[in-house]
């Protein structure tokens, strides 16, 4: 049982790593800036998953398994206009709908090839669907939810200003619309992303965090101005010129 319950952790883990479960999140967190945005997909997502391995709701969730690429499409569509509309430093009034965590984590998660691969590890081993459920949404917590943290923590510091988060925020948008159209479309095409979800999702991982930690850096916390007025401080120190003395002589 303890074996399959790592397994499940393991697969949780892995699945929140998949470039929609990323483009997904970023591109709530451009919407709806709230650091709680991972942890709340995860959990719609994984109610999901774990109801379709336990066996409850197939029909539903065939039924609207059709919904999850366009989810996809509408987060591209949001993103791009704000991007090209929406000054990086304002907050919007209006959010759309498909800017709920919870419900966009279960839409996501309609597919049954997730859920299929769940049922065939508690066949094996006999075990519990909801409590290797439970395992799984827990290691999708860990990597949506400090994901989502970090993205609203961008955000939020594009938002009051600093230089490299708005630089950041930029550039991950519009990352943010070409994996969300490309996914979208895979998926309304039919195209097989099973094979290439893992390394695509790495790949994405690294890049988002990578710009996350530059958009975190201390020296870019400030605005613009007084980032410069800092630094021609310290050019001035390096002269041996002190801007108190400065501004003494001045008066």
């Amino acid at each position: 049982m303890n074996s399959v319950l790592v397994l499940a952790f393991a697969l949780g883990v892995r699945h929140g790593v998949d470039p929609d479960h990323l483009t997904a999140i970023d591109g709530l967190s451009r919407v709806r800036p709230r650091r709680t945005n991972g942890l709340y997909f995860a959990i719609g997502h994984g109610l999901v998953v774990t109801a379709l391995a336990a066996g409850f709701g197939g029909m539903l969730a065939g039924r609207a398994a059709f919904l999850g690429p366009w989810a996809l499409v509408a987060i591209g569509l949001v993103n791009l206009r704000r991007i090209f509309s929406v000054p990086a430093h304002s907050h919007a009034a209006c959010r759309p709908i498909i800017a709920q965590p919870l419900l966009l984590g279960m839409l996501l998660a309609a597919g049954f090839e997730t859920a299929s691969q769940l049922s065939v590890l508690v066949l094996a081993a006999n075990s519990s669907a909801w409590l290797a459920g439970l395992a799984f949404s827990a290691g999708m917590v860990v990597v949506d939810g400090i994901d989502g943290y970090l993205a609203a923590s961008m955000q939020c510091l594009a938002i009051d200003g600093a230089a490299n988060a708005q630089i950041a925020s930029r550039w991950l948008g519009i990352l943010v619309v070409l994996f969300a159209f490309g996914l979208g479309a895979a998926e309304l095409m039919g195209v097989e992303m099973e094979g290439a979800a893992l390394p695509l999702g790495c790949i994405l991982f690294v890049i988002v965090v990578g710009f996350r930690v530059w958009a975190r850096h201390p020296a870019q916390r400030y605005g613009l101005p007084n980032l410069i007025a800092t630094t021609a401080d310290g050019q001035n120190r390096a002269n041996g010129i002190d801007s108190t003395i400065q501004t003494g002589s001045a008066a």
